[in-house]
């Protein structure tokens, strides 16, 4: 149930490779993840159908943690005294991770393309690994393998397991190797507050065994304050001389990036890759440490680092939909003040000379709330020209916390910027086609964690028509 969730739909995927039958209900159904499923030949029911699940031969459920009570197919699930229901972390606990070396990424931003690095780096070296990534990786066959190396790669999220188990996704997943890329204040839907998100960091670090790792982020205040960490081995990350492994020497520019990394003030790697911004820097830098202490190099340095200079990232992270010397079109998945930071700043380093216009949805659970509306608009007040879509079921959300994209769009305006806020995504897209048509030499990046109602493919397709 929930088929189509990157995470969930990549397991489909692996568990199809298993030799089990698998099929799917969802919402909402789009691209990458609905290709990747019609690839697998997995079959995806178009919304929940109570009557259409209890006409299939079933031998166990698995519950998205979108999917809540009063869903039809729940209520006929539970109702159903001799199947076996769970969460997707739960059975990965149990029959992907168990006699496993577990390498959990976690963090609130860059946990896809964090876990891809390391599953990329692992499968180059021939160390034939596992993973389980919510993404579709560039450089790897699928966003899901079983692998028969001893590393399983595995993104963990902070957010809960299921309706009916609400703890986090990462508590199951048997952490050998834990990385912490980041810590902030999201999914205000379960979390209270930045002190709540952390208590379950500190849980995360209290199941690493002493044998493990935790790799975190020594930069970041967020996360250091979850230490000391006695009981198991911690080694710190980052660009400030109190870290183990420091990156340095980074530069940015329209093809790429080049940094340096130092271990323990002795050895030294340079890196050169197509990837932007500092972050994705200390995302390569964690990774490329536990992919060596997977490997049993306590050296980083020393684990063939040359290949990141092909690696190509993974789809929906400033995807590139079209270029064309008039318009280039991105698709990002950012969708928190600090990512959308940090996309904007990598964009203008890309494209120095164009005109940036940032067109956001409101989607997440945190990204509807006006907890964060200063911080969404500080950050996209880096761009041009902002464009604010629909606020994703506003209507399910009190008016006094809901996201005002209207204020925000004044804001923007008094600071010098164009914006514009609009009510549904179809109106931005209309407004957004005369801009198309009148003005050239700009770049649009469309920032959500959803389908933005797929007006990103359809601006493509009518600047094709030009």
């Amino acid at each position: 149930m929930g088929i189509c969730g990157t995470a969930m739909g990549n397991a489909a995927r692996l568990l199809k490779t298993q030799g089990h039958e698998v099929c799917g209900s969802d919402t909402g159904i789009y691209p990458p993840m609905s290709e990747v499923l019609e690839q697998a030949a997995i079959e995806v029911y178009e919304g929940f159908s109570a009557e259409r699940l209890s006409k299939l031969e079933i031998d166990h459920v698995v519950v998205g943690n979108a999917i809540s009570r009063g869903n039809e197919e729940v209520e006929w699930l539970l109702n159903q005294s001799k199947l076996v229901y769970g969460s997707l972390p739960q059975l990965f606990s149990d029959s992907i991770l168990m006699n496993r070396q577990s390498i959990v990424v976690t963090g609130t931003h860059g946990k896809t393309t964090t876990a891809t690095i390391a599953a990329f780096l692992l499968e180059r070296s021939g160390a034939d690994p596992g993973w389980l990534i919510g993404g579709v990786p560039n450089d790897l066959h699928s966003g899901a393998k079983l692998g028969k190396g001893s590393a399983f790669v595995i993104e963990g999220d902070e957010y809960d397991s299921a309706f009916f188990d609400k703890r986090s996704k990462f508590i199951h997943y048997r952490p050998q190797i834990a990385i912490l890329g980041n810590l902030e204040f999201d999914h205000a839907d379960i979390f209270r507050d930045l002190e709540d998100v952390q208590r379950s960091f500190q849980h995360l670090l209290r199941i690493i065994p002493s044998s493990g790792y935790a790799i975190i982020n020594g930069d970041e205040d967020n996360i250091t304050a979850l230490l000391p960490a006695p009981w198991t081995q911690v080694i710190r990350v980052g660009e400030g001389p109190n870290n183990d492994l420091i990156v340095t020497n980074f530069v940015d520019g329209p093809e790429g990036s080049s940094f340096t990394l130092q271990w323990k003030g002795v050895h030294w790697a340079q890196i050169n890759w197509s990837m932007h911004g500092f972050f994705n820097a200390r995302n390569a830098a964690m990774a490329a440490l536990a992919a060596a202490l997977a490997s049993g190099h306590e050296d980083p340095t020393a684990y063939s680092l040359r290949r990141l200079s092909t690696f190509r990232g993974v789809q929906r992270r400033q995807d590139v939909l079209l270029f064309r010397n008039d318009w280039v079109i991105i698709e990002d998945f950012a969708h928190h003040p600090t990512a959308i930071n940090a996309a904007i700043k990598a964009l203008r380093v890309v494209y120095p000379k164009r005109q940036l216009c940032a067109c956001f949805e409101p989607r997440s659970n945190t990204a509807t709330k006006a907890i964060f509306q200063e911080a969404f608009t500080a950050a996209l007040s880096q761009a041009d020209t902002i464009f604010i879509g629909g606020v994703h079921r506003a209507e399910n959300i009190e008016e006094s916390n809901r996201l005002k994209p209207d204020s925000m769009a004044k804001d923007l305006i008094m600071k010098g910027r164009d914006a514009a806020a609009f009510s549904t995504n179809q109106q931005l897209l209309d407004y957004l086609k005369d801009v198309l048509h009148t003005n050239s030499n700009g770049v649009i990046v469309f920032f959500t964690n959803g389908s933005f109602d797929n007006i990103q493919h359809e601006a493509v397709a009518y600047l094709k028509t030009k």
